[in-house]
């Protein structure tokens, strides 16, 4: 799946990824992707808590120099 919008985070500090994130994929259609760029270091933990509490699905993660990238496609609504 090739992402349909992207996010570039890169030097934003905790929690600003993540709220970056969560605002753009808002109106994003579930099953859509977003690419996510970051360099903070407590995204690595910050991301996939995110995704886990929302039902979102990392697809890809992937983690070269001081740059963090995530693919993460997005979920329908959480069953309660």
């Amino acid at each position: 799946m090739s992402p349909t919008e992207e996010l570039d985070a890169t030097g934003l500090l905790c929690p600003l990824p993540v709220l970056k994130l969560r605002k753009r994929m808002r109106p994003m259609a579930v099953g859509e992707a977003i690419i996510m760029t970051c360099d903070d270091p407590a995204a690595i933990v910050d991301v996939p808590h995110f995704c886990a509490e929302q039902g979102h699905r990392i697809l890809r993660e992937n983690h070269s120099d001081d740059l963090l990238r995530f693919v993460i496609e997005k979920a329908g609504a959480l069953k309660k």
